[in-house]
């Protein structure tokens, strides 16, 4: 992304001055953001935001330049910005706000701080002169994403090295493992094109909480959520109980798709979908139906065995690579492994060697800098995630997960 060029230089920038940030969570009190905003965040329209103010800290203003668009949806559209007071590049997704809500995605991006997690720098609203609302998300930049690299790998018909396979799907069960048990958040969304890479560091951080959601245990959620080919069946099946276990069958549709060059169950339709898991993991028993969703045991499914694991992947993958797949894309949501159990998987012990570098012979981003997330691992967990020479490093005991 970041080597695309931004094409000409428009003329002189509008200015936007937008009269407050947004820490409050309260949105809809929020009478202090009054902006016209005339035009669409266009390449040279400049955004003014007033940061600070609260317990004695100096309120400062910072303006963001807006580059180039990035990312366009039904939410609304993601852009590159540079920060003119300290030449930063930031990400800012802007996305209309209804003012009676409170903005999820921003109450639940307030809540993390990881590695493997977009880092969210702060937030301020807008309007227009049509009196629609915009909340405004300042974001780290991280300038690629796992689609577009596997996209680069497909066009000069290679498969991605198997070192960046580990690194980049350990990285992502990292970012699970802490989202799932500490801020307790379900992505709902996992897919390439929502996990961002740092072309220099390799570091894989999680990105687009829009579809994110607290999961309460015995409260309904919609089924229609995640994109069709990372689609666990349960959601197939219109369970509406469902666990963070659906992005374990998403990150397992990713692994196998760095491990293939393409996606696994590229189905066309809902029901394409479910025929194309079926070609692979064959036919649920009725057991594994109720698993997914006890309303659906009476309906007739054509009986098709199971696909031999080994025999989905070319002869040459390692035994590690399709053990770990088979035991994430399982049809029972709860005989699928964790994520703190995904990343103690033997197909990542060459991550936790001593000298394990990257091919150019930097070292790897780090993955061993655990945060709340190992408390209530086992110290048997603890003692395979955290490699000994970290411990030996650290000067640490990892034994018990308490000091962790």
């Amino acid at each position: 992304m970041a080597s695309m060029p931004l094409g000409p230089q428009p003329p002189p920038p509008d200015r936007d001055v937008v009269m407050t940030d947004c820490r409050r969570p309260e949105v809809a009190d929020d009478k202090e953001a009054s902006v016209v905003d005339n035009n669409d965040t266009a390449t040279g329209h400049i955004i003014s935001t007033t940061i600070g103010g609260k317990n004695g800290e100096a309120k400062r203003t910072i303006s963001y330049m807006a580059e180039r668009v990035v990312g366009t949806g039904s939410f609304g559209i993601v852009f590159q910005a540079k920060c003119l007071e300290t030449g930063e590049t930031v990400a800012i997704k802007k996305v209309l706000q209804d003012k009676r809500y409170k903005n999820r995605e921003l109450q639940l991006m307030r809540s993390m701080d990881h590695p493997n997690v977009i880092s969210l720098k702060h937030c301020f609203f807008s309007t227009t002169n049509r009196d629609e609302l915009f909340l405004n998300l300042v974001m780290e930049f991280v300038p690629e994403t796992l689609y577009r690299v596997l996209k680069h790998y497909s066009n000069v018909n290679q498969r991605m090295p198997l070192i960046y396979v580990k690194l980049y799907t350990y990285q992502i069960f990292r970012g699970l493992a802490y989202i799932h048990t500490v801020p307790g958040v379900c992505h709902r969304d996992v897919k390439p094109q929502n996990l961002l890479v740092d072309p220099l560091t390799h570091q894989v951080k999680l990105c687009d909480f829009g579809s994110a959601k607290v999961l309460v245990k015995g409260e309904a959620n919609i089924s229609y959520i995640c994109s069709r080919y990372y689609r666990a069946p349960e959601l197939i099946f219109g369970a509406t109980e469902y666990t963070t276990t659906i992005d374990i069958w998403s990150a397992g549709c990713v692994l196998a798709e760095l491990l293939l060059g393409q996606p696994l169950f590229p189905g066309e339709s809902a029901v394409d979908q479910l025929v194309e898991i079926i070609k692979v993991l064959g036919t649920p028993t009725r057991e594994e139906i109720r698993c997914m969703n006890p309303n659906y045991t009476e309906y007739r499914f054509p009986q098709i065995k199971a696909h031999p694991w080994h025999k989905v992947f070319h002869k040459r993958m390692p035994p590690e690579a399709i053990d770990l797949a088979s035991r994430l894309l399982q049809y029972s949501p709860s005989l699928r492994c964790s994520a703190l159990e995904a990343c103690a998987h033997p197909f990542f012990d060459e991550l936790r060697e001593p000298n394990a570098r990257l091919p150019n012979g930097r070292p790897l981003p780090p993955l061993f800098n655990f945060k709340q997330e190992l408390a209530g691992a086992s110290p048997e967990l603890i003692n395979k995630l955290i490699p000994e020479h970290i411990r030996r490093q650290a000067g640490l005991s990892f034994a018990h997960p308490a000091g962790t």
